[in-house]
């Protein structure tokens, strides 16, 4: 019998809200967080809109977990997100309100000492590094000078690790669009096979800069020519007008924990993470594989020993580009047969735009979110819906759907594919 998982803490940051009840509000009201970019100037570039938190005020919410951490860890977090770079204090900051929220603040440190981190994502500051590369030409000894330290996207897991005092593995894990995802997957395995009580995933905040929003545009990749005057029309996944995904800043973390200590302590357990399965494509090329996906879903089907017919919900990686949609409804389709039009899918990315590495973590937050509300969100911005898109998505508004089982893709650049199964659970 494998060790089962709990998931027990969750926080989240997005345009839309930093917390849970305002995220799955906002949601299912079918609002947008998309405006235009506003942490450089796009003057020079194409992409225009995104969803932007450069104007967050990351210190006002360090302030407000004094009184709810002990103070040992606040006076650690004020400490640390002092001199951080600024994706860095997001991870400790969603890594302390997901810990907050676990309970396991209020336990004994042994519920605690072997805990594990694990950060999803990858060439996370880039525009730190950017403002070091100029700071550099101007003047070399002004640059950051805990830049050979900050610049490493391991100071994400290493600044949780002192944060939390988690004394388990900690490590970084890199996977395209697919991050959060494989990321949970080294999580569930620390709890199953390496004796981890416990695991702190934290879905990073991409901090992009102008050329790599630049590069994408010239890549063909995201949306920057129809909607920079309308910028929350710009996600349409599903409709007939999408030209590409929308960059977005957002992050969120979920506190794993073996089941049974989970249980025993009393803690409030919003899931069940039933299984994270992973498949690749064998091509280093952005061009999704309808065969690729659906081995990922099979795969995690068949190792959770679930079948096709007990998922109701899916919720789809769905980034608004042409191919990438019809992809993976193919992908469904395949591996669900006639049961596919029993589905219900909806695209989270319609209102937060694309959140990179750290999305399947915050879409899982909100697949979570919506199974306790027994309340799906809608699918914004289909005006037409694409012909080929035959399946319920959602596009008429929120709907009531008390799932059992849900499953959450999410798919990477690379041909990099990774599938969850999350299960309810009824306290």
């Amino acid at each position: 019998m494998r060790e089962r998982v709990a998931i027990t803490g969750m926080s989240i940051n997005t345009p839309l809200s930093d917390t849970l009840d305002g995220f799955v509000e906002a949601l299912l009201a079918g609002r947008s967080g998309l405006t235009n970019w506003r942490a450089f100037n796009t003057d020079r570039i194409y992409s225009k809109v995104g969803a932007d938190l450069s104007g967050y005020d990351l210190q006002a919410r360090v302030r407000e977990f004094e009184g709810v951490l002990d103070p040992a860890r606040y006076r650690r977090l004020r400490k640390l997100t002092r001199s951080a770079p600024w994706s860095t204090k997001h991870s400790m900051v969603l890594a302390a309100a997901a810990f907050a929220d676990s309970g396991l603040h209020d336990r004994a440190p042994e519920f605690i000492d072997e805990m594990g981190v694990v950060v999803a994502g990858h060439n996370l500051g880039n525009l730190y590094i950017e403002h070091n590369r100029t700071q550099f030409e101007d003047e070399p000894d002004f640059i950051d000078g805990l830049f050979a330290l900050h610049a490493l996207d391991t100071d994400h897991a290493g600044s949780v690790s002192d944060l939390l005092q988690a004394r388990g593995p900690a490590y970084t894990v890199g996977a395209a669009c697919a991050s959060g995802n494989v990321a949970m997957r080294c999580a569930v395995d620390e709890i199953r096979y390496h004796d981890a009580q416990s695991v702190m995933l934290v879905g990073a905040v991409l901090q992009f800069a102008p050329m790599d929003l630049h590069a994408m545009a010239l890549m063909g990749a995201i949306s920057f020519q129809s909607f920079n005057d309308e910028p929350h029309r710009a996600s349409r996944p599903y409709d007939a007008g999408r030209e590409g995904f929308v960059p977005a800043h957002g992050g969120g973390a979920l506190m794993l924990e073996n089941w049974d200590q989970a249980i025993a302590r009393g803690a409030r357990i919003y899931a069940e993470v039933v299984g994270v399965e992973s498949a690749s494509d064998g091509n280093h090329l952005p061009q999704p594989s309808a065969e690729g996906q659906s081995r990922a879903m099979r795969k995690v089907l068949q190792k959770s020993g679930i079948a096709p017919e007990q998922i109701s919900y899916i919720n789809a990686h769905a980034t608004s580009t042409p191919l990438g949609d019809v992809t993976e409804l193919d992908s469904i389709r395949r591996v669900f047969g006639s049961h596919a039009k029993n589905l219900k899918l909806n695209a989270t990315k319609s209102m937060l735009g694309h959140t990179c590495w750290s999305a399947p973590i915050v879409e899982t937050v909100a697949t979570v979110l919506q199974m306790r509300a027994g309340r799906l969100h809608p699918s914004i911005n289909i005006e037409t819906l694409d012909p080929a898109v035959d399946l319920d998505v959602c596009a008429g508004g929120a709907i009531a759907h008390e799932p059992e089982y849900v499953m959450k893709n999410a798919f990477g650049f690379g041909g990099i594919n990774s599938v969850s199964i999350l299960r309810s659970h009824d306290d």
